[in-house]
């Protein structure tokens, strides 16, 4: 089984994913991992040097190769990956995948983008967790429509990272 874990900026997709891949001894796959060394660069590099529209295109292609994968999966996926092309489809789709959203609210995001900013080139230039709240407000209207298809939902309001990872097991097995 695939188990795609998808979700905002945040919220908790790469270290959940890894501990669910550590418990079910499955292998865990961060697709933007994957992008960065199939194409020997990291997604800055991509976005700044070959464009958003190639960056989406080379998304999708591994996207589709990792859900034509045998073997049990872990696959984390990029916040806006689900809504490009026909990528959320493409996951509900796939005959051996399971959608995981895990969903969080804005106060939440906020709060966890705040301290992760300057790692995140997209956000580091918001100065206020108001403005952040905003800028995730914004985004999450556009995407909502794409992640509420997951056939999971997992609320990660004020969990640890390991009671979210319970909670996932829980409704998968």
């Amino acid at each position: 089984m695939i188990i795609v874990l998808i979700g905002y900026m945040a919220s908790g997709k790469t270290s959940i994913g890894k501990r669910l891949a550590a418990k079910l001894n499955y292998t865990f796959i961060d697709l933007d991992d994957l992008i960065e060394e199939k194409e020997n660069a990291s997604v800055t590099e991509v976005f700044k040097n070959k464009g958003e529209v190639y960056f989406r295109k080379k998304e999708t292609e591994y996207l589709k190769e990792v859900l034509a994968m045998s073997g049990n999966i872990i696959l984390s996926v990029g916040g806006g990956a689900p809504c490009y092309s026909n990528n959320m489809q493409d996951i509900l789709d796939a005959e051996n995948a399971k959608s995981i959203y895990l969903k969080a609210t804005i106060p939440t995001l906020a709060e966890k983008l705040m301290r992760k900013k300057a790692k995140r080139p997209l956000i580091a230039h918001i100065e206020t967790e108001e403005a952040m709240a905003e800028f995730i407000g914004k985004h999450l209207f556009e995407r909502s429509p794409f992640y509420s298809q997951a056939e999971i939902k997992v609320s990660i309001d004020y969990k640890t990272k390991d009671e979210i990872a319970e909670d996932v097991l829980s409704v998968l097995f």
